[in-house]
């Protein structure tokens, strides 16, 4: 989350007039995150999320997103909704961007998960993708392992900016992902962005399931190698305790099932996964605006992850 398009008062209190939420009370830009704006607002009666999509969300796969959501809630999964409007409109148009009143879920997200929460996680994220087996519609990876090569290429030499030899470095290892990248395991809907900041739990449990706005269809095994890679460091890239990222696993091998082929495919995964995340974070390091309201990361965290993972492909056995 973040904010880059500044919402007024005026324009807040006329967008909740069009709904049966109260009236507005507060409202504060959250700056965590770095793809759309989002506030928390207050009203007379509840809280919510304000989110105003921006650079990287196309309006025309929200249809998408919002499906998606609806159809995990429906089945029992703790996710949050876009509220309809009197006259059941979910996408509203907010200081000329499209724009989504949520529901705000109970919960916190951590910095340092344990590994009961880690395994909490896990199996949320099985049973995110049980519930999606009979999903239909379907959204390309923008992210995917084929837009790695033209996403480094945009960035060129400015990464080794950011540390000497950067885009040699990342060009070799993406030489090997390309080469071993599995095409033949299970696909389906995923999250594809399951940080610990986007899960929130109330003591060990999950209670919510937040920004699926990377969702696509893509391979399952590698949802849950991008979840490995998020929870199983620390925000410098460092390992945590070995519990967490094995709990992952076990909790996601619990509610889902994984077969020997997806996991014997996970190293590879998780290296590709790597190479995803310190691209986008170093294209938004060297790119975010000056006077935006958002957080940027590192994206050497995301360096040191993949060598680790280069040194101990037997982490997932």
């Amino acid at each position: 989350m973040a904010v880059y398009t500044h919402v007024s008062a005026e324009a807040l209190e006329a967008l909740l007039a069009r709904y049966d939420v109260g009236e507005l009370v507060s409202a504060k830009g959250i700056a965590e995150g770095v793809e759309n704006s989002n506030y928390l607002v207050d009203t007379t009666r509840a809280r919510f999320i304000l989110t105003l999509y921006e650079k990287r969300v196309d309006a025309g796969d929200l249809p998408f997103f919002l499906a998606l959501l609806d159809h995990l809630a429906e089945r029992g999964n703790p996710v949050p909704r876009a509220i309809p409007d009197r006259a059941g409109v979910q996408v509203q148009t907010v200081e000329g961007r499209p724009a989504c009143l949520i529901e705000f879920l109970p919960g916190v997200s951590l910095s340092h998960p344990t590994p009961r929460q880690a395994a909490s996680a896990g199996r949320a994220l099985g049973a995110m993708h049980a519930a999606l087996r009979d999903f239909t519609p379907t959204r390309p990876n923008g992210l995917g392992v084929d837009a790695w090569r033209p996403l480094l290429n945009r960035c060129s030499g400015d990464l080794d900016q950011i540390a000497p030899d950067l885009f040699a470095t990342i060009s070799a290892a993406l030489d090997d992902v390309e080469r071993d990248w599995p095409r033949s395991l299970p696909t389906g809907t995923i999250h594809a962005d399951l940080f610990p900041d986007n899960v929130l739990v109330r003591g060990d449990s999950v209670s919510g399931l937040i920004d699926f706005y990377f969702a696509c269809t893509d391979i399952r095994a590698y949802d849950l190698a991008v979840t490995h890679s998020a929870w199983a460091f620390d925000a410098t890239g460092a390992p945590v305790d070995a519990g967490v990222g094995a709990n992952i696993l076990g909790g996601y091998a619990s509610a889902f099932g994984l077969s020997s082929e997806e996991r014997a495919a996970l190293p590879i995964l998780a290296r590709g996964a790597c190479i995803r995340f310190l691209l986008t974070r170093a294209w938004d390091w060297l790119n975010t605006p000056a006077d935006a309201l958002v957080t940027r990361k590192d994206p050497v965290a995301y360096l040191r992850r993949l060598e680790w993972y280069r040194a101990n492909p037997g982490c997932f056995a």
